[in-house]
């Protein structure tokens, strides 16, 4: 063998294909090279046949491969059964409160915050391979949101007790979940780099367009969701500061307990001579007693038309709580008589109501026949025509306003750019975006044509027939609809003592908007009140 070789002999002695590297060990023959200046620092990973190595796309290169990480996503899958039974649970509520889950305020935010876990949990699921940053980041800011959330709800008397316990699990489990989304996020990127420095060499840093279009949208999905869990505590901050307005009257356990009524009651029961003169008492049609009623009772009182008056809200109207579901006029009249009793308010009683009102005076004026010294009714709603109220249309779009209410897109805006008070929310202009009052137009519209259908056909014909009554009607609704002109002539004949039916020319709806509509119905409760 000679001491030197040439250049060439060498190259011929390399295999072919290695462009210079250092010879490719041949598995078979078991040989180690001899690195030189040839001899790449890092391995070709994408062609190379070291035993132990394999590509970055190799589908054995998974987080999965670590217990840890199946435990993980087993766990977040136990996680999200219990929400959806959970969510189920608080969907049914809304239309048949099961026992020990109702609410005192209305299900929506504890709804709400059901629905925002279901879904993040979901997305969990979804893009479980995938930890991005961002979403490590949103899912931070959303965690210490839902803290805040959780402190406004707990800390709030007046929340804590609309809310009571399941409205607490709620935004509690909602927080934890946020978390557990941030620790498994952060679990699994963890996992990710360490099989693939294992099997591969080395942690991958580039992603394929199907996982950057994964990331995009997990991101999208993600600042919906921040946008949305900032809504709601603008909207729970908004509660928490309409919670200091204060009550005129009193709150009245009924029910067993189970929810309050509030109940106000002004004025004296006799006269200046000492003569016992009947109580006004006032329900509330399509808006809260107090904003229809309330300063017109007041001016009644000062102008000595009537001595004395009380209202209480229906549930979910005013400082009132919700009711469970169902709740037809029946169930509300039968509340309303506890609570009033509870204040020690007997009558003799004149009802006034308006509109739907009319219906829960006439069920009140029939059940408490020896109590009732006179009805007056203005434009009061028929029977025949409570289908309207139940329509299915009316109902679904009642829920889905109801659903995203915590969102508080009418609260929020009203209360920064056209200066709605509490007070507006509470019982004045704004009640109806009010969560509780959404919920129980959703329960009247539920069984408004057939519970309380019935309810007003049965008062109708238990009504003490020498009852006065009077009914004030819109010229302007009579004037638009022969039917509500045929259907306010049948009710004057809800007994035998009509008084007065009183038509006022132009007044819309709500008749006591107009100067004409108020002095009539105030010229009335006198006539009855001192008859």
């Amino acid at each position: 063998m000679p001491l030197f070789s040439s250049p060439k002999d060498s190259s011929e002695d390399r295999p072919n294909g290695t462009n210079g590297a250092a010879p490719i060990n041949d598995p078979e023959e078991g040989e180690q090279a001899v690195p030189d200046e040839h001899t790449r620092l890092l391995p070709n990973r994408v062609n190379s046949t070291q035993p132990g190595l394999l590509a970055p796309d190799d589908p054995a290169v998974s987080p999965y491969n670590l217990w840890s990480i199946r435990a993980l996503r087993y766990l977040t899958i136990a996680f999200t059964l219990i929400t959806l039974v959970w969510w189920i649970l608080l969907l049914v509520s809304t239309f048949v409160t099961p026992p020990g889950i109702g609410t005192r305020g209305s299900p929506w935010f504890a709804f709400g915050f059901a629905t925002w876990t279901l879904a993040n949990l979901l997305f969990t699921l979804l893009f479980f391979e995938v930890p991005s940053k961002s979403v490590r980041i949103l899912a931070i800011f959303i965690s210490g949101v839902i803290l805040l959330d959780m402190v406004l709800i707990l800390s709030v008397q007046k929340t804590r007790h609309e809310e009571g316990w399941v409205g607490a699990a709620s935004v509690i489990w909602a927080l934890l979940t946020s978390l557990w989304t941030l620790v498994v996020d952060r679990t699994v990127k963890w996992g990710k780099a360490e099989e693939e420095e294992r099997l591969t060499g080395r942690a991958e840093t580039r992603r394929t367009l199907f996982e950057w279009s994964e990331v995009m949208i997990s991101t999208v999905a993600y600042a919906i969701m921040s946008v949305a869990v900032f809504l709601i505590t603008l909207t729970i901050i908004l509660r928490a500061l309409d919670a200091g307005v204060s009550y005129p009257g009193k709150l009245y356990p009924v029910d067993n307990g189970k929810y309050r009524i509030h109940v106000y009651c002004h004025g004296n029961k006799t006269d200046s001579k000492g003569n016992d003169l009947p109580t006004v008492l006032f329900e509330a049609g399509e808006r809260t007693v107090e904003y229809d009623f309330w300063g017109f009772a007041d001016n009644a009182v000062k102008n000595g038309s009537i001595s004395r008056y009380c209202f209480a809200d229906r549930p979910g109207y005013g400082w009132s709580d919700n009711a469970p579901s169902p709740s037809s006029a029946g169930f509300v009249v039968d509340t309303l008589s506890e609570a009033l009793a509870g204040a020690g308010e007997s009558g003799p009683w004149i009802l006034a109501s308006a509109g739907i009102g009319s219906i829960y005076s006439r069920v009140f004026s029939a059940r408490h026949g020896d109590h009732i010294k006179g009805l007056l009714l203005v434009d009061p709603l028929h029977e025949d025509l409570l289908d309207d109220v139940a329509s299915p249309g009316r109902g679904f779009v009642l829920w889905l306003w109801g659903v995203i209410s915590p969102l508080g897109l009418d609260r929020i805006p009203g209360a920064i750019f056209r200066g709605r008070t509490s007070r507006d929310r509470v019982y004045g202009r704004s009640a109806q975006q009010n969560g509780k009052f959404i919920f129980a137009k959703l329960q009247e519209s539920l069984v408004a044509g057939s519970f309380t259908r019935r309810d007003a056909l049965t008062s109708r014909q238990i009504q003490d027939k020498d009852t006065p009554l009077v009914v004030i009607s819109s010229g302007k609704h009579i004037k638009d609809s022969h039917t509500w002109e045929k259907k306010q002539r049948d009710l004057t004949k809800l007994t035998k003592n009509l008084k007065n039916w009183d038509i006022v020319d132009g007044a819309p709806h709500e008749v006591w908007r107009t100067l004409e509509g108020r002095q009539k119905i105030e010229k009335r409760l006198k006539e009855l009140v001192h008859a």
